[in-house]
């Protein structure tokens, strides 16, 4: 690969790196072509994107960027093999590193920049597959939102139910 080469993935990585809120490092080494086939076409399923990238570049590309000052930590995991997964879901490549390895050693997490937050090391995996959807923390709002009003109609239909009880015993005690 050229020196002009190698310029042109650096502009293609700091332009997709500058564009995205989100990605993932991961270690694949070990895993045979089968294996990263297999993990492919589940990230392609999951509207992940994921390419190996040189590590050289990457870095290169990372410093571009304008999340760089940010992005210094990461750095010194830019060693071996590197995946890097672009989700247009915070959590999503995390799932998926996570359900892969299930069956499989790999993919281990290096480092994850999810909405301007670094987060280093494989033990943030569990943590970052648990991060809700925009759309799960919507409906989380709104249930919470609604539950008060609910207590309120159910009370009021109740003590109305209660209240025509009242009433109707009363009726009847002075009827006698």
């Amino acid at each position: 690969m050229n020196k002009k080469e190698k310029n042109q993935i650096i502009e293609e990585l700091t332009a997709q790196l500058n564009e995205t809120k989100n990605f993932y490092l991961a270690d694949t080494s070990t895993l045979t072509g089968v294996k990263v086939n297999n993990l492919r076409r589940i990230c392609f399923d999951k509207k992940v994107e994921m390419r190996v990238v040189k590590n050289t570049l990457l870095h290169k590309a990372l410093e571009k960027s304008v999340h760089a000052h940010a992005l210094e930590p990461v750095y010194g995991t830019l060693v071996g093999n590197t995946a890097l997964m672009f989700g247009e879901q915070p959590s999503d490549p995390a799932r998926i590193i996570k359900e892969f390895r299930i069956a499989n050693s790999r993919p281990i997490l290096k480092a994850a920049f999810v909405e301007e937050s670094v987060y280093i090391g494989d033990d943030q995996l569990e943590a970052l597959s648990s991060l809700k959807t925009k759309n799960e923390l919507i409906a989380d709002i709104i249930a919470l939102l609604q539950s008060p009003a609910k207590n309120v109609i159910g009370a009021l239909q109740s003590g109305g139910n209660k209240l025509s009880g009242i009433v109707k015993t009363l009726e009847n005690r002075e009827e006698k």
